[in-house]
């Protein structure tokens, strides 16, 4: 299967490849990054220690010529650029990329059309395990139990929260039969007053080199129930997106997430 990675020197993009470079049923195909890059013309590999005979390009068309699958692990607005043209050559996408609003989304769904697509907030195939297991408890602490979610990651992440943490209140929410966009809480400062039952509050930190910690807790009274995944090497997450890309082998159109590619749906 012929790889095409997004943003190739960055954190993320350096784990995906050395990731594809290590699997045998996996090429790198292409390593794209901005047109200011400097990394521009240098050999993929020595990124992370593995010269592979692959140039760092801008030219995304030229990336995509004979590449069965592109992984995008980006910003938003190059991610949807890069969306329409692997629709326009027909190339397979693994979507990592955070921060997506509703329009965007409905973008990523209306090319799943003709192409198809893995979109999920969080590769690591931990925390879906931690996904379907909020829904569960979920379930089970219907009643009498309030909802937190609390994420920390590194310095340089520019979303908040991140897009796991919305997944988990989605996830919980739904479970509960409330629609998040309603009872979401987004920090709270001040005389707050008291907490609605209803809600599910979102805490967020930012700082170092945190990989990502994501909890969802269920404080009831006399006890409390805590779901947490913590992440302390982005090896967790390329290797959940190889294992999504191979899910879509056998597929040509479709929008799927990695409850999909687990079998947890």
């Amino acid at each position: 299967m012929n790889i095409v990675v997004a943003g190739s020197s960055g954190r993320m993009g350096r784990a995906l490849m050395e990731a594809v470079a290590q699997s045998p049923d996996m090429r790198l195909h292409g390593a794209l990054e901005r047109p200011s890059s400097p990394y521009l013309g240098k050999d993929a590999g020595d990124l992370f220690g593995a010269p592979c005979e692959v140039a760092i390009g801008a030219d995304v068309a030229a990336a995509l010529a004979g590449a069965h699958l592109f992984i995008d692990f980006t910003r938003p607005e190059g991610t949807l650029d890069h969306l329409e043209q692997c629709r326009r050559h027909g190339v397979k996408m693994v979507i990592g990329t955070t921060g997506f609003g509703p329009e965007h989304k409905q973008r990523i769904a209306e090319a799943a059309r003709d192409i198809a697509i893995v979109f999920a907030p969080n590769m690591s195939v931990g925390v879906n395990l931690t996904f379907k297991l909020i829904e569960i408890a979920a379930r089970v602490l219907n009643e009498g139990y309030d909802v937190e979610i609390i994420e920390a990651h590194h310095r340089h992440k520019v979303d908040a929260p991140s897009g796991t943490a919305l997944r988990m209140g989605e996830v919980a929410a739904a479970a509960l039969g409330r629609n998040l966009a309603e009872c979401a809480i987004y920090g709270r400062e001040g005389l707050t007053g008291e907490r609605p039952s209803s809600t599910i509050g979102f805490s967020t930190v930012r700082g170092g080199d945190i990989v990502g910690d994501h909890t969802a807790m269920f404080a009831g009274i006399g006890e409390r129930v805590e779901i947490t995944h913590k992440a302390s090497s982005r090896a967790t997450f390329a290797n959940g997106a190889l294992r999504a890309a191979r899910f879509l082998a056998g597929r040509d159109n479709g929008l799927y997430d990695m409850q999909d590619v687990l079998g947890l749906r």
